[in-house]
């Protein structure tokens, strides 16, 4: 039987893929600060923030599985992380439209009572269509961009700007499932039950 896992994170979309999977799981989120350290890259970023994530909420569920994530978006050398408003949404919309960008997840499994851990980065190329001002504008108005790390939902409305996804498409949404899968396993946690 799958064992009921805390997921530390209060992202809808990282709900809606575990659930997907026939996880049963509670959600407590760990609600540490997002701040990148000098001279951490992309993918140690999210790797630490992932491993601080799961830490904080393993502490207190010492016998539980806990799984965290933490995403990014990198354009050129640039993070673009959650927008602060519309405006900063339709900047960063404009970065990126007819560019490709990088999307880095950490993910990580942890269980205090029995010294398990472990974290990995999975890293997707994405490219975006050229996008006119009048569809940047339509776009944010939606209201999607404003909580989304590059300012765009590919599993939403956003998805139409989507031209291309090289690597895994759930790792863009937030969660990828082919590198949670052999997490799983190697955890001695079988998903297909």
């Amino acid at each position: 039987m799958k064992p009921r896992l805390i997921l530390a994170s209060s992202s809808p979309r990282r709900r809606d893929l575990l659930a997907s999977i026939g996880f049963h799981f509670d959600v407590i989120p760990s609600h540490i600060p997002e701040v990148r350290t000098a001279g951490e890259t992309p993918e140690e970023y999210v790797a630490r923030l992932s491993r601080e994530k799961a830490r904080t909420v393993a502490r207190l569920h010492a016998d539980r599985w806990v799984l965290a994530a933490d995403t990014t978006v990198v354009f050129e050398d640039g993070l673009l992380e959650k927008p602060a408003d519309a405006a900063d949404a339709a900047r960063m919309l404009r970065v990126i439209a007819g560019h490709t960008h990088v999307v880095h997840t950490g993910v990580t499994l942890q269980r205090l009572a029995t010294d398990d851990a472990e974290t990995h980065v999975s890293t997707s190329e994405v490219r975006i269509l050229p996008l006119t001002d009048r569809d940047i504008d339509w776009y944010v108005a939606t209201g999607e961009p404003l909580d989304k790390a590059g300012a765009y939902a590919a599993q939403g409305i956003g998805g139409m700007f989507v031209e291309s996804i090289h690597g895994s498409y759930t790792n863009v949404v937030g969660l990828p499932l082919a590198l949670l899968f052999q997490m799983f396993r190697k955890a001695g946690i079988d998903p297909l039950q």
